[in-house]
């Protein structure tokens, strides 16, 4: 039965692991699932940890990420992947979703969701997608009191706590550094720095900031698509793809669909979507009928 109906692994040993494995010298790869099912795809292919988008999750309710998406549908969609999954999970609460308290409880709730971390960013209530123009940022103090309030309500010490700062495209990179510097005198375990354009601006933030960092690979904004072996070697220790499982689902999705409307089948689809057998194999069901047909193991015996 282990590792059938939930994950083997604890949640506290999932948050021993991305902590280890943000000080290992490897990169740690965190693709975004969208549902628990591609988390459990991340997991067989061999990256380190899953990571949950918010900008995914408001776009899966069919919402843009402007911060309409609360402490219960953020930290619910974190649990049910975390569920499955043996690796970490880090999951993106925005700006804590209210005043310093609600950072938080939004730390605690994560906690008992068994979520291995979390990042909090220091943009203005309602935030903007990172890399989009028209951000605005808080005030250093204010973020400041943000990450304090988290690291304080923090009860597993493996449990990473990621401040994110958006001041890089707003007030210039020396400014994103001093937060950076800020956040992590404040307590925060890891540092994500949005947006940044070029090479050189990763090795800037490395050289400046002496705890772990984080790099975001999204396409289509503002950063150059650096591999993550360029970013080892620079000296990042982790790196998600947000939206990537999500924009390729959604793609050959409406391929689909429109060839469905222009054809009325989807007879000429079929090598292009996931067989039967291949879902069956992901979710392990034949396993379930083994352990149905051990437990189902007694038999009635005369009239009773």
């Amino acid at each position: 039965m282990t590792g059938l109906l939930a994950a083997a692994t604890l949640a506290a040993d999932k948050r021993a692991a991305l902590r280890a494995g943000l000080s290992s010298g490897r990169i740690q790869r965190l693709p975004g699932a969208f549902n628990p099912l591609v988390a459990k795809l991340i997991q067989e292919i061999g990256f380190e940890g899953v990571y949950v988008s918010g900008a995914v999750l408001a776009a899966d309710l069919g919402l843009p990420d402007i911060g309409l998406t609360t402490l219960t549908e953020v930290v619910g969609r974190g649990q049910q992947i975390a569920r499955v999954t043996d690796l970490p999970v880090l999951i993106d609460a925005d700006t804590g979703f209210g005043e310093p308290m609600n950072a938080a409880r939004t730390v605690t709730a994560a906690e008992d969701a068994g979520i291995a971390g979390l990042h909090l960013e220091d943009q203005v209530n309602p935030k903007r997608c990172g890399h989009l123009d028209g951000k605005a940022v808080v005030p250093v103090e204010e973020m400041v009191r943000r990450v304090r309030a988290a690291v304080a309500a923090r009860r597993d010490p493996d449990f990473v706590i990621c401040a994110r700062t958006d001041a890089a495209a707003i007030e210039g990179i020396d400014a994103a550094v001093d937060r950076a510097l800020a956040y992590a005198e404040a307590g925060a375990d890891l540092i994500f720095t949005e947006a940044l354009r070029t090479t050189a601006d990763f090795e800037r933030f490395r050289a400046a900031v002496p705890i772990p960092l984080l790099a975001n690979m999204t396409e289509f904004g503002k950063s150059d698509l650096l591999s993550a072996a360029t970013l080892e070697s620079i000296g990042y220790n982790a790196v998600i793809y947000p939206v990537t499982t999500l924009r390729l689902a959604m793609f050959a999705a409406e391929a689909g669909l429109r060839e469905i409307a222009a054809a009325g089948t989807q007879s000429a689809l079929l090598d292009r979507m996931q067989p039967r057998s291949r879902l069956y194999e992901l979710l392990r069901y034949q396993r379930y009928s083994e352990f149905d047909s051990d437990i189902f193991t007694f038999t009635l015996e005369g009239n009773q």
